[in-house]
């Protein structure tokens, strides 16, 4: 007679495979959903950072951003009206601070 040993799994294992009844499943984030974007979103506002927008067409809007959305911001200027832009709109955006160091490299 051979003595075989019995491999069993854990209960904690067994527990994890089961399907929960009743329970609710709580959906996983997809990887590229990080929150940088809203967290870049609400430092700029809280600090009212003055930006420049670029807009796919060439297009650049200066002001401060007031609020954003899942499709759009909304970017408060002085001199002009405030603006609505849909993000699909927006090449690229940067602090106004940052355009006026590169102007004063470009110089030197």
């Amino acid at each position: 007679m051979v003595n075989r040993k019995l491999i069993r799994p854990s209960l904690s294992e067994i527990k994890d495979q089961m399907p929960r009844y009743g329970a609710v499943q709580r959906k996983r984030v997809p990887p590229e959903v990080t929150n940088a974007e809203n967290y870049y979103y609400i430092k700029q506002m809280a600090a009212k950072t003055p930006m420049v927008v670029k807009l796919m067409d060439g297009e650049e809007i200066r002001g401060v951003i007031e609020w954003y959305d899942k499709s759009c911001i909304k970017v408060h200027r002085q001199d002009a009206p405030n603006l609505l832009i849909l993000k699909h709109a927006v090449k690229y955006m940067y602090k106004q601070n940052e355009d006026q160091e590169v102007d004063e490299v470009d110089l030197e």
